[in-house]
């Protein structure tokens, strides 16, 4: 049933010494669920992945698979497949060898083995190179080569360790829709490290956010870029503008000579006169259409222009906020459309409906 829970985490704990890794994760995945731990480096993400393969054990807390308690269980007793970033493949065994690594172990037939690695590597794009060894083989096709092998026991799990952080950008991009595509074929339960926003975005069902060893946030792609739990998610996912504002009271905030109305559900609850900080993305605003009495009107000089490819990124000094210039985000066609230039001077309203308020640390 897609909708079960297949793996849950209670009160997962990991402490080296006086340093406190992971404090009391709880976390239920879902049977067929691709989830990416997302994160800055040192957050705990790899220390919860090996905890889960048992490669690490958790000071505290328990772990359930498939309604079967592994917590104390080693890693060969566990029904994972892994795959690292390094790829960790045998140099002096061939491709088949090392597809089939998993599978000898298991004294599988081996007419049986050499049907199930055929199988695999036509799966994972490399039919044909069974013969051949790591090093003859790219970056990308090394890390083929680990899917398949993670792969080949059929496991209920598969955890990936940033696997593609060591390959070009154009690898990367295309490998990484790849192994979505895959997982979705085989309706794998799939957990993937990354410090890579735009990879976590792109592929998960739901990203959990961690941060000092403790979870920020659950949610979808969607959920987490538009809806971010707290100022630290706003900060890391995505491009943002961040405003220093004071509080007036009934959501109303005011940064510089302007004043914004959030709406109440993206409320902090901040005091009145509090200090806090809006966040908006570079998209939340309007360019077209607007009314020369629209209170949320604004005007700014362009500073510089990021090119994005198919968007741009202008810096603004907007007029009425001093010291902060905020970021907008342009298509080509709206850069000539509105004249976005540098030097020159723009035209927009602020999307208040998308605005995030966090308060500020004292």
């Amino acid at each position: 049933m897609r909708d079960a829970a297949y793996l849950q985490l209670r009160g997962i704990s990991k402490r080296f010494g006086a340093f406190t890794a992971l404090d009391n994760i709880d976390l239920t995945i879902r049977r067929g669920e691709f989830v990416c731990f997302l994160g800055p480096s040192g957050c705990g993400k790899t220390t919860l992945l090996r905890i889960i393969a048992g490669l690490e054990s958790q000071s505290a807390g328990s772990i359930v698979q498939n309604d079967h308690d592994i917590s104390t269980l080693p890693p060969a007793g566990r029904d994972y497949g892994i795959m690292f970033q390094s790829y960790a493949l045998f140099p002096n065994l061939s491709v088949s060898d090392n597809v089939a690594y998993g599978l000898v172990n298991r004294k599988m037939p081996r007419s049986r083995i050499t049907a199930r690695v055929e199988e695999l590597l036509a799966l994972v794009g490399l039919p044909g190179s069974g013969a051949k060894y790591p090093a003859q083989m790219s970056g990308g096709q090394q890390q083929r080569v680990a899917l398949a092998r993670a792969l080949a026991t059929s496991p209920g799990l598969l955890l990936l360790d940033e696997p593609l952080s060591a390959l070009d950008a154009i690898v990367r991009v295309h490998l990484r829709n790849e192994i979505r595509n895959l997982q979705r074929q085989l309706g794998v339960t799939t957990i993937m490290v990354t410090h890579d926003q735009e990879e976590a975005l792109s592929v998960a069902d739901r990203i959990v956010v961690m941060n000092h060893g403790v979870i920020e946030q659950v949610g979808t792609p969607l959920e987490v870029y538009r809806e971010p739990a707290s100022a630290f998610v706003a900060d890391f996912v995505g491009k943002v503008n961040r405003l220093r504002a004071v509080a007036e009271g009934d959501h109303w905030y005011r940064v510089g000579d302007k004043r914004l109305q959030c709406r109440p559900e993206a409320d902090a609850g901040c005091g009145v006169g509090r200090e806090v900080a809006l966040y908006l993305r570079p998209e939340d605003r309007v360019v077209d259409g607007l009314r020369d009495d629209d209170p949320l009107r604004c005007a700014g000089t362009v500073r510089h222009v990021e090119f994005l490819g198919g968007n741009c990124l202008a810096e603004i000094a907007v007029d009425g906020i001093p010291g902060q210039p905020m970021h907008l985000q342009f298509s080509l066609n709206q850069m000539d459309e509105f004249n976005v230039r540098e030097g020159g001077t723009v035209h927009f309203a602020l999307r208040t409906d998308r605005l995030r308020v966090f308060p500020v640390a004292a």
